[in-house]
């Protein structure tokens, strides 16, 4: 199951991202952290202290290779040059298991404090005046294009802040989004732009109240958000702890109770993989029409593949 955590700049939504991923993997589950935010704070929201410096490559560092490896031997796609960040999966092309034993998990995973995790990269001096951000959560995009994933596996994405995931079909790529709002009027104001795109094309969103200081908080956030306010964080004197280098202690009861609510959410959500293809094509073909065509000097449209089911039985057939 793919979760993306999102909201406004400093809403927290970094730090609940490392907490979930963290409550996830001390269970057993199987789950890969994908730090997909300008700003790359998610490893060390993981591993406070830097005691595992991050030494796999960025995703965006190997967009060619990656690109060349999950095409394999799709005859629609002629060349790495040839797919663009939309570029949907069809016969041929290779998909992928969560952790398996494949070109990306096993270049781009390393574990921080057990929890493995994949970075996009930082946004840096070269592509000053030359690049944006989006670029770099393209592959972010064809990864999960290319992912089959099933009930009891997670992927959990700290995204960029503010109502930015929208610039691509990435916001598509998520069985849940929890967007993480404090309560302040600049808080939900991001609530507002995910809830109007999320409902056009049926994504399920829920908000988790963040910085929660009691009553009065709580009452703002449902006063603005209603039914969609899922649970709520309150501060957390142990987060504090482990990011001045303190690693005593636990998360305390009522923040380990709003982790256990956010995972039965996503349990309880239902994959539906011929919805996850069908806005793949939307947004491929929109994208085709806008500018990929003209920057490629080809038809992308004819990517995509009208026979290919994804899912687990395309997984089956391409092994």
């Amino acid at each position: 199951m793919r979760v993306a955590f999102v909201g406004k700049g400093g809403s927290g939504k970094t730090t609940l991202a490392a907490l979930f991923s963290r409550h996830l993997a001390r269970s057993g589950a199987p789950v890969v952290a994908v730090d997909g935010d300008i700003n790359q704070h998610l490893a060390e929201a993981l591993g406070p202290g830097g005691e595992e410096p991050f030494r796999a490559p960025p995703l965006s560092s190997r967009v060619g290779a990656i690109k060349d490896f999950l095409r394999g031997s799709n005859p629609r796609i002629a060349s790495a040059e040839a797919m663009v960040k939309t570029t949907p999966p069809g016969r041929g092309s290779r998909l992928l298991r969560l952790l398996g034993d494949d070109e990306v998990h096993g270049r781009h995973v390393q574990e921080v404090d057990g929890i493995p995790l994949m970075v996009t990269g930082a946004f840096d001096e070269s592509d000053l005046g030359v690049a944006c951000y989006h670029s770099k959560l393209g592959v972010v995009e064809l990864y999960l294009n290319h992912l089959v994933d099933g009930p009891g596996e997670y992927v959990v994405v700290d995204m960029t802040a503010g109502a930015d995931a929208f610039a691509s079909g990435l916001f598509t790529r998520f069985d849940m989004t929890f967007l993480v709002a404090e309560p302040t009027r600049k808080g939900v104001s991001v609530y507002r732009q995910y809830r109007d795109h999320a409902a056009e094309f049926g994504v399920p969103i829920a908000v988790v109240g963040n910085k929660v200081c009691g009553e009065d908080d709580l009452l703002f956030l449902k006063e603005h958000v209603g039914d969609d306010l899922l649970t709520h964080c309150v501060h957390s004197p142990w987060v504090r702890a482990r990011e001045q280098g303190r690693t005593h202690g636990g998360l305390e009861p009522h923040n380990t109770h709003a982790l256990r609510v956010l995972r039965e959410t996503v349990d309880a959500c239902a994959k539906d993989w011929d919805a996850f293809q069908r806005h793949a094509v939307t947004f491929h073909l929109r994208n085709a029409a806008a500018w990929a065509d003209r920057a490629t000097g080809l038809d992308l449209g004819a990517q995509v593949d009208p026979d290919f089911r994804h899912g687990p039985t395309a997984l089956a057939a391409a092994v």
